[in-house]
């Protein structure tokens, strides 16, 4: 090759990797602060010579998330102390770009001014929109464990101001102040915390987190926070606020959380945490994850026709926990379907129908002899069901009584939860009649089950064909939805115990298991569902009891509705004649099934009439639009539009036809508002309370908790 040309190509290949790793003054990259860029149309992202963030910006709207804050954390454990604090700052690594990524080595780690032989390879990667955080660790610190690496971290991330904080707790919350939310959520046991250097809001995918992403979000912009994470591991959201120089809370920080409990001589490492600037509402975050979600583990079978019909249940405890009995069976086919017909409610939710009662003997479920047993249960389900009714069977999918017989047995004791500590896990459960004893001293003890043990996954089948061969339209595993962080089963075989990270997941493949058995066995409407909300197994049942929804301004379950339409499940904790259009209207509005739980599960909705009155005309108003609000899809405020946004309004989407349901929540004031459906025709409307709906259908006037529901029909 002749000079010239070789000097050609190298000078070429020096300008490429001159605009792809490092960058001009102009957007504050210089030679003497050896700063490494990558960038593409929509995004840019940089770190300094030592690691830090310095650019994570918007290249549509030139938003800078970053503020040259650290990029990770670490905490490990030894035998003489734990949680030993790791900081991505103060550290001496070696930084590269080749115009493809940017690779963060760190041979040694600096702690608390010593160096410690550990190593940590971070490499960022673009993608769209999105940047990949990967990381590559390398323990050789004898007698340590690396418990946690919270990474990528936005530390003193500055959002603009019209960010709101939208997290998946409940389905989701939303939050218009991230850093009041954070104060106001975090600590709840202040003294149990470091409280005077940052506050927390906790929250993590295997708990209350029912998907793994959170976003800060404004009307044109806004940064998604997700772990894509194919293992499914336990991953903790940061949502933390440190203190400044002064001691006064001011400087926020998000990121992510993995647990590598990487040991001495071991190698761990992730690729799955992503940040994005986005463009668009919140509904383009949504989009990243659930398009993530159904490029990898998604599976969902076609839900039976009844549970997609169904707009509310009767949940109902036939005998408690202390003995007193509510219900009998023959009250199925008498009382209780009565008062099911008369609020459009198509299933009773049966608990407490064993001979011990609900929270007892589990996971025993004697027959009740006192009523004839399961014949005689079968023969009251099978009247109830002549009017078209369903009925919908209790059992639990996680706990063991440690009076019962299957807990005392050789497998119980054996597929029990174990503590760090070696003895079991303990839950107790306390319910009180009229007195104050029983709960105070008479509280039932738990065990938990482990999930993956193939004998609980048979007993859970044997109680899932005892429901069908009874008659039942339906098995219901309660508290199989989520892992619950505070108790969890761990190895105790190595040099410092570690727990079970993958809660999720288990539960995830004990519903599958359970599911194709159901599918093969039972006839294919035989349904299965579970308590407690998550997408990995949500996605295992025909629908979703929620364990808590609060009504008002910051429930977000539009979060979830959104990203997975195709999951039903429920609200809950209407329990008595209180409020009633809040909580009903958002059950209609954001399409959820309406649980009815008098007393807790005590009594009926004929015993609270305004409930029952109220319900009743919602439910009527979803049969008449039942082709959108059963059988079409969420689409939340997308393809339509409402001219006054104080009116919260959401549309379902049919084959054809789509309805608007709009109301005035949290105005005491009449509001007035336009709805209109490009491509669309107004048909007709059905208001509540006092709502009212021009003939045109081009004026909607509402006060507050007035509904108004409008059909369109595609032109």
């Amino acid at each position: 090759m002749k000079k010239p040309i070789l000097l050609t190509i190298l000078l070429w290949c020096s300008l490429v990797c001159f605009y792809a790793c490092s960058s001009t003054p102009s957007v504050n990259e210089s030679t003497t602060s050896g700063e490494f860029m990558l960038k593409n149309d929509l995004v840019e992202v940089s770190v300094d010579a030592e690691g830090n963030l310095v650019s994570l910006k918007n290249l549509t709207t030139g938003h800078n998330y970053a503020t040259g804050g650290y990029l990770w954390r670490m905490y490990y454990d030894t035998h003489g102390e734990r949680e030993i604090e790791i900081l991505g700052s103060g550290q001496h690594p070696n930084v590269t770009c080749d115009g493809q990524s940017i690779v963060i080595v760190y041979d040694k780690l600096v702690v608390r001014g010593t160096e410690v032989d550990m190593k940590l390879k971070l490499t960022i990667t673009l993608e769209g929109d999105l940047v990949r955080f990967a990381s590559d660790m390398h323990n050789n610190l004898a007698h340590s464990i690396v418990r946690e690496l919270h990474y990528p971290l936005v530390h003193g991330t500055n959002y603009p101001t019209d960010h709101k904080l939208l997290i998946s707790t409940e389905g989701g919350r939303r939050y218009d102040d991230p850093l009041e939310a954070i104060m106001s959520q975090s600590n709840k046991v202040a003294y149990m915390t470091p409280a005077q250097i940052f506050r927390q809001l906790d929250l993590h995918y295997g708990g209350l987190a029912s998907m793994n992403c959170f976003m800060l979000s404004g009307e044109k912009q806004g940064l998604y926070v997700g772990s894509h994470d194919e293992d499914v591991q336990d991953t903790w959201h940061i949502l933390r606020v440190y203190a400044d120089k002064d001691g006064k809370h001011t400087i926020p920080e998000f990121g992510m959380s993995k647990y590598p409990h990487c040991f001495a001589g071991e190698k761990w490492s992730n690729a799955s945490n992503v940040l994005s600037p986005y463009n668009g509402s919140w509904h383009a975050a949504a989009d990243k994850y659930g398009a993530w979600v159904r490029s990898t583990w998604w599976e969902r079978q076609e839900v039976p026709q009844w549970v997609r019909e169904m707009k509310s249940w009767q949940r109902i405890i036939f005998r408690h926990q202390y003995g007193e009995q509510f219900f009998k069976y023959s009250d199925l086919y008498g009382r209780i379907q009565q008062v099911g017909e008369s609020v459009g409610a198509s299933a009773v939710h049966a608990f407490g129908w064993w001979k011990e009662g609900m929270d007892n003997c589990y996971p025993d479920f004697t027959p009740d002899d006192s009523q004839g047993g399961d014949a005689g249960f079968r023969e009251a389900i099978l009247k109830f069901k002549e009017s078209g009714q369903k009925l919908m069977v209790y059992a639990n999918g996680r706990l063991m009584d440690t009076n019962s017989k299957y807990y005392n047995s050789k497998v119980g004791r054996r597929i029990s939860y174990k503590s760090p500590g070696g003895p079991e896990f303990i839950d107790q459960y306390r319910f009180s009649g009229r007195g104050t004893y029983t709960a105070e001293y008479q509280a039932v003890s738990f065990a938990m089950a482990d999930a993956r043990a193939p004998e609980w996954h048979q007993h859970m089948k044997n109680l899932a064909i005892r429901a069908y061969n009874n008659g039942a339209d339906c098995i219901f595993f309660d508290q199989l939805g989520k892992g619950l962080r505070q108790m969890v089963p761990w190895d105790l075989s190595r040099e410092f115990p570690v727990p079970n990270i993958r809660l999720l997941a288990d539960n995830s493949y004990l519903l599958k298991d359970l599911h194709d058995f159901i599918s093969e066995e039972c006839n294919p409407d035989f349904a299965i569902g579970t308590e407690m909300l998550a997408d990995f197994t949500a996605m295992r049942c025909d629908f979703v009891h929620i364990i808590k929804i609060q009504p008002g301004y910051e429930n977000f379950a539009e979060l979830f509705r959104y990203t997975f339409p195709e999951i039903p499940f429920s609200d809950r904790r209407i329990r008595d004649d209180r409020d009633i259009e809040s909580r009903v209207n958002m059950t209609l509005i954001k399409g959820l099934i309406n649980d009815i739980e008098i007393y807790r599960c005590r009594d009926l909705i004929d015993k609270t009439p305004h409930y029952q009155s109220y319900l009743a005309k919602v439910n009527g108003i979803r049969d008449r639009y039942k082709e959108c609000f059963q059988y079409g899809t969420f689409r939340d405020v997308l393809g339509f539009e409402n001219s006054n946004k104080e009116v919260q309004a959401k549309g379902f989407w049919g084959k054809d036809k789509m309805v608007v349901v709009a109301t005035n929540e949290f105005d005491k004031a009449e509001l007035s508002t336009k709805i209109s459906v490009p491509g669309y025709r107004y048909v007709e409307s059905s208001t509540l309370g006092n709502g009212e709906v021009a003939k045109n259908g081009k004026k909607v006037k509402l006060g507050q908790y007035d509904v108004a529901v409008l059909l369109f029909e595609k032109e």
